[in-house]
C-alpha cells in the first residue's frame, strides 16, 4: 500500500465520521450507542495516529 493510498483511505474515513456523529444524536439508538461511541473513539485514534505519522497532511 502506498502513502497516497493510505492518505486517500484516511480522508474517506474522516468524511464518514460525521455519519457516526449523527447516529449518536438519534434518541432511539438504544444499546447500539455503545458500539457507535466505541467506533468513533477508534476512528479518532486512527486519525490522530495518521496525523502524527504524516504531519504534512494537516
Amino acid at each position: 500500500m502506498t502513502k497516497e493510498t493510505i492518505q486517500e483511505q484516511v480522508k474517506l474515513i474522516k468524511d464518514k465520521r460525521e455519519f457516526l456523529v449523527g447516529l449518536l444524536e438519534k434518541p432511539d439508538l438504544g444499546i447500539l450507542r455503545i458500539d457507535v461511541k466505541q467506533a468513533l473513539e477508534e476512528l479518532d485514534e486512527l486519525i490522530t495516529n495518521f496525523e502524527q505519522v504524516f504531519p504534512e497532511n494537516l
